[in-house]
This record gives structure tokens, sequence and C-alpha cells, in this order.
């Protein structure tokens, strides 16, 4: 599964996210930045860490014209459940079939564990970002900040 690379279109997608709400890259295209976050479980010590840093930074990345998506292969309830107990403001979206991340080619740590994928996708739809390290969590935060900063700067 080939990984979408930076420079590269970012795939077309569409998906409902936990709270019900279908989020659609195209919605975004032109004018906002979008930062796509692929983690492996919902509640693992990394993962509540990660997810945390986005909330805690979220408003950087709404002043700086982005907005934050998280997915992983976590039901809707269990996405609703972890997304109560940890104020999240952001939509996480279930992809128990593993649709995005084979668009995006994001692949299995060893075979077993999902990766840990930053995307940041400018406003005109190409890939400006890819950061993966599974074992990290406020890197992918800082990076993805630094990126959308950046395209919010040079508009």
């Amino acid at each position: 599964m080939p990984a979408v690379e930076v420079g590269q279109p970012a795939p077309r997608f569409e998906a409902v996210a936990a709270n019900g709400e279908t989020v659609r890259l195209a919605d975004y295209l032109g004018e906002r930045s979008v930062v796509l976050f692929f983690y492996p479980m919902d509640g693992t010590s990394t993962c509540t860490k990660e997810a945390c840093a986005f909330r805690d930074a979220y408003e950087d990345f709404v002043e700086a014209g982005a907005v934050v998506i998280g997915v992983s292969g976590d039901s809707d309830a269990r996405h609703q459940s972890f997304a109560d107990r940890n104020r999240l403001p952001f939509v996480l979206i279930s992809d128990r079939d593993g649709t995005l991340r084979k668009m995006f080619g994001v692949s299995n740590t060893l075979g077993l564990i999902p990766k840990r994928v930053t995307f940041v996708i400018g406003p005109e739809g190409n890939v400006r970002m890819a950061f993966s390290a599974v074992w990290v969590a406020d890197e992918h935060v800082e990076r993805a900040l630094e990126v959308v900063r950046s395209l919010a700067k040079a508009t």
C-alpha cells in the first residue's frame, strides 16, 4: 500500500464522524487546511496523549485556518465516549474497515499495530506534511501546527 507523499494530491474522502456529521475533504478545499491524524486506538496512553495535545492546540489550529480530524478503527460509540471523556473539540472518524488508511497508505507497524501518521493537507488539496512516529504524540501536533501556520502566512 503506497503512502501518500508530500506534494501529491490528497485522496478525496467522505466519511461519517462519530457525532453523525458527514466529513468531506472537498468541503474544506479552497478555504482551510486539514490536519488528518491517524492513530491506533482510543484510550491507550500514547493515543490519549496525542488526542489531548491536539485538543490543547485546537484553537491555534483554528486561528491558523485549519480543521483537525482524528481517525482510528474504533467504533463510533467508543469514539464518542473517548471524545466526551477527554473533551475533544474535533471530529473523530471510525475507519472500521480501514478504507481511509488504505487511501492514505497508512499501514501497520510489524503487521499488528496501526501506524500513527499525521497529514496536513493544504487548502489547494495537496499533502503538505506526512509525519509518522508510533511512540510519540506531541511531535505530531508540533509539526502539524508549524506547517499549518506557514501555510496561513503564505496566503
